[in-house]
């Protein structure tokens, strides 16, 4: 497997060489699947990052395809068990994979058990050649009861930058992405990023692969300064409208015996694009584009509302 290395941010407008891959398949939960990014003309009526990378990857490119196989709400092993056997099966050049937040932040797992789990996957998914993207998790340092697993990711980042370099794959690292800590590129769920988050991430993706693309940085406006009431107010709002809600139903989902933490779910969703197939290139779709809001001026649609219920 060929990686490619880190550069410096190319969103210049202008593109250069072509970039060598022809079949992106996405594989991952609910940040995979495009929740917190509404679009009707998408699949599942959701956009995201990894659809916002197959647009500009295959501007120039006729043969390019794509495929997103993620589904909210996954732990590590099930993405691995329910997605690696149809990546392998579409013969992909170009592999992103993100997987395990899930398990640290809702289900309290051991990060190093979760890497020796995803260091398995990757060895299975490296038999394809292709180039495999492993993803760092985000720094949830600002929201209350998520921050608490801030040190469990951080163990967790560093072994998959290990993993990465025994496997020759490339390192999307959110953790180092500061302009995540920007309110605005979340979801006001803060669980999810919204449609600038995705966005910048999608640059981050891209720049990350060396490829020239057409995303412009977008300057969020400043928000304004906070005392320490009005946080704490804003925080015990986020707690009694998403975290509170998802606790509940989560245990309600769970077996009567001890509520075990993997009990069954009520509901089986399905990829948003299970085929690999030709997606409309960042071009064509910037003619339609409307201008990105700012987080929380959108509030969650029909079709990502339940993504906190299901993360």
């Amino acid at each position: 497997m060929n990686a490619v290395g880190r550069f410096t941010p190319s969103g210049s407008g202008t593109r250069q060489a072509p970039h060598p891959w022809s079949r992106y398949v996405a594989m991952g939960d609910s940040f995979t699947e495009g929740v917190g990014d509404p679009e009707e003309r998408s699949p599942n009526g959701l956009r995201g990052w990894a659809d916002r990378v197959a647009e500009e990857l295959s501007a120039g490119h006729e043969d390019f395809s794509y495929a997103n196989l993620a589904v909210r709400g996954l732990l590590l092993q099930e993405i691995l068990d329910r997605q690696t056997e149809p990546v392998l099966a579409l013969k992909p050049d170009l592999i992103t994979l993100s997987a395990g937040g899930n398990d640290m932040v809702f289900h309290n797992s051991n990060p190093d058990k979760l890497a020796a789990r995803l260091d398995a996957g990757v060895e299975r998914l490296s038999t394809t050649g292709a180039t495999i993207v492993l993803f760092t998790g985000p720094d949830w340092w600002h929201t209350p009861v998520l921050g608490r697993n801030r040190a469990k990711i951080a163990i967790y980042n560093e072994n998959v930058r290990a993993i990465a370099y025994r496997h020759h794959c490339i390192v999307a690292d959110l953790w180092a992405l500061r302009e995540l800590r920007d309110p605005q590129m979340w979801d006001p769920d803060r669980l999810h990023f919204s449609p600038l988050g995705h966005h910048t991430i999608a640059m981050m993706v891209l720049d990350t692969l060396n490829v020239p693309h057409t995303l412009q940085p977008l300057e969020p406006r400043e928000l304004p300064e906070r005392s320490w009431r009005q946080a704490g107010a804003g925080d015990l709002v986020w707690a009694r409208t998403y975290f509170l809600p998802w606790v509940l139903r989560w245990l309600q989902q769970q077996p009567p015996i001890i509520r075990r933490k993997y009990g069954p779910r009520p509901e089986v969703l399905r990829p948003k694009r299970p085929a690999a197939a030709p997606v409309l290139p960042a071009g064509l779709r910037s003619q339609k584009r409307r201008t990105l809001p700012a987080a929380g001026t959108v509030g969650p649609d029909a079709q990502y509302k339940d993504g906190l219920k299901q993360a």
